[in-house]
């Protein structure tokens, strides 16, 4: 694809101020000769230094630098490009660039270098958008999967993908062209099993949004249970700092709070509840009902209780959570708290009753002991929810749908190449089925960058939320 851009851009490609070192980026047509505006070598001008080489400078006045160059079209953007390397100061990265532009580039859009990379064939769409998420992955498990569609992994199942669909729609175009001759060039139950197979390779890929979604923006973690039941104090304990406000008086947290902990690679999402009990307060009420809401969305569900309470108030609690969310299809913990309040006797008397209404109601549920004010048994806890999420670290080459956009796409290819199968079952004409395949293939298009309707608008849409420098 060709570049639609003719002039030169800039802009810091690290954040100024942070650590010794700061890059400024300059991409375009103009790139080395802006450079040599600015920037004096020792014994040479960047407009003739081989590519993939780095040269001592200095910016008169300003500071000593390094500047690497890299020719078209090996480069990130397949553009003539410099990276010039100054001490990390705001003052010194701000000065520079305003020399860069009133040498003749301009201040780039965001995203703009990941637009251009994409715009000359460097990356297809899916890649230029793993590259935002490699830069914000947090834990090792979301750098892998970033990286995974960095590298092509998702881009190669789309083409295969692709490459199908195209075989399919060809053949059934070609029919269309002798129709008049009556003539099926691809075979019924062939064309059928084909549309299934990819069918079920579409519907993977696209049910691997829920692993994806949570390896890329943490594990949804509700910590819920009656009123002082200590879920402010559980989220401090698990979080190691204090987070929510802890207090003896009922109905505390009136809202959810919500705070991220990186467990041996794996994002949890900790979302501390308003406490679950019959309550006046209007505000209050609308704190617990929002707690429902978060029950119902969450993967991991921490039920804490108070080991010091009475034995009905314990069974009234289990039964009010299990009612309200019916059959569970979330991985569930009851966690006593407290235990070190109460007598060994009375806890284990405690844990035997909860036990004992799992097994009888036929619950799956994990059940914990801790003292979270203490931080005893807070350490274990973090151990079971990651077992719990193990699945979530991938394999080297392991694919997940991490973007919505890529979601909705599989999800309307899936819809298409269903209406494709029923028409072909059903013996609809092959130029309906053919527009069928079109869709499903338009659909997939969408994903790679491949044939897009309004590219303008998509791309912009998809850039804006790209760091200034890439």
């Amino acid at each position: 694809m060709k570049n639609l851009y003719s002039d030169t851009i800039v802009a810091p490609a690290t954040t100024p101020g942070t650590g010794a070192i700061s890059i400024v980026r300059i991409s375009g047509p103009e790139a080395f000769a802006v450079t040599d505006k600015v920037v004096k070598l020792a014994n040479r001008t960047v407009a003739d230094a081989p590519g993939y080489t780095i040269h001592f400078g200095e910016v008169p006045g300003l500071d000593d630098v390094l500047v690497s160059v890299f020719r078209s079209p090996h480069s990130y953007t397949g553009e003539d490009s410099v990276e010039i390397s100054t001490h990390a100061s705001s003052f010194i990265v701000s000065e520079l660039i305003g020399l860069l532009i009133r040498a003749g580039a301009r201040f780039a859009e965001p995203g703009e270098f990941t637009r251009r990379a994409f715009l000359n064939g460097k990356l297809d769409l899916a890649q230029a958008e793993a590259v935002a998420d490699v830069i914000s992955s947090t834990t090792a498990a979301s750098h892998r999967v970033a990286m995974n569609q960095l590298k092509g992994g998702f881009s190669k199942e789309l083409a295969s993908l692709r490459s199908q669909l195209l075989e399919m729609a060809s053949l059934l175009e070609l029919e269309l062209d002798f129709s008049e001759e009556e003539v099926e060039f691809a075979d019924r139950e062939k064309l059928l099993s084909l549309i299934e197979d990819t069918k079920k390779h579409v519907d993977t890929l696209a049910a691997s949004f829920r692993q994806g979604n949570m390896i890329k923006n943490g594990v949804p973690v509700a910590i819920v249970g009656p009123a002082n039941a200590g879920k402010s104090t559980l989220l401090n304990a698990l979080l190691g700092e204090e987070r929510a406000i802890v207090t003896d008086i009922p109905g505390t947290t009136r809202d959810t709070i919500e705070e991220t902990l990186n467990v041996k690679g794996i994002l949890f999402r900790f979302i501390d509840t308003a406490g679950i009990r019959e309550s006046s307060d209007t505000v209050e009420k609308i704190g617990i009902e929002r707690t429902f809401q978060k029950i119902s969305e969450a993967e991991v569900v921490i039920l804490l209780l108070d080991a010091t309470c009475l034995e009905s108030d314990l069974l009234n609690n289990l039964r009010l959570f299990f009612q309200h969310i019916g059959s569970p299809v979330q991985k569930i913990f009851i966690v006593l708290n407290k235990v070190d309040l109460e007598t060994e006797e009375g806890v284990n008397k405690n844990v035997t009753l909860i036990n004992n209404f799992v097994l009888v109601n036929k619950y799956q549920a994990n059940i914990k002991e801790i003292a979270a004010r203490s931080g005893k048994g807070v350490n274990e806890l973090k151990e079971a929810l990651f077992a719990a999420e193990r699945d979530l670290i991938p394999d080297v080459d392991s694919t997940f749908v991490t973007n919505v956009r890529h979601l909705e796409a599989l999800q309307n290819a899936s819809s298409a190449l269903s209406d494709c199968h029923t028409s072909l079952f059903s013996g609809i004409p092959s130029d309906l089925v053919a527009e069928d395949l079109r869709r499903a293939l338009s659909a997939i298009n969408a994903i790679l960058g491949t044939d897009l309707l309004d590219p303008e608008t998509i791309l912009h849409n998809i850039f804006q939320n790209h760091c200034i420098g890439k």
